[in-house]
């Protein structure tokens, strides 16, 4: 069985004006000697608590924001020595939707490309709220063009 791949948006690496480090921990690595796929996902998180650290000063966890969507396209393993560094990007914003494309590389090379979509919310109602014009001015600077 091969994976469907029809549904990328792209099979060309995008020039992302954030990236970060994130580091293989021994927990990470699989009976294969691999990063587990499913930490893969936990490799996206990371990458957005940086940026939002970064861009914001703030954490993921001050945010009114719920994970909506999450989807991996895996291309090849990652081995336990590599060096993983996430290329992030913010898709077209939506009201309340903020969606975020990555580029997962291991030593400089692709091994995955993934999207969020963050939905921002009232607290009280956990209904979506329109993202605050202040913050949608900040994240339109790392949208791809």
């Amino acid at each position: 069985m091969t994976p469907d791949t029809d549904n990328r948006e792209t099979d060309e690496s995008f020039d992302a004006d954030y990236e970060v480090e994130v580091d293989v921990r021994l927990r990470d690595i699989d009976f294969m000697g691999h990063v587990n796929n499913a930490t893969y996902a936990t490799y996206l998180e990371q990458a957005r608590e940086a940026f939002f650290t970064d861009v914001f000063d703030t954490s993921l966890v001050n945010l009114d924001t719920v994970l909506a969507n999450v989807e991996l396209n895996y291309e090849r393993p990652i081995e336990a020595d590599a060096t993983v560094t996430i290329a992030l990007a913010v898709g077209d914003l939506g009201t309340a939707s903020l969606p975020m494309r990555y580029e997962i590389r291991a030593d400089g090379s692709r091994v995955a490309t993934a999207s969020t979509v963050q939905v921002f919310i009232d607290r009280e109602s956990e209904q979506s709220r329109p993202i605050p014009d202040e913050w949608r001015t900040r994240l339109e600077q790392y949208q791809l063009e």
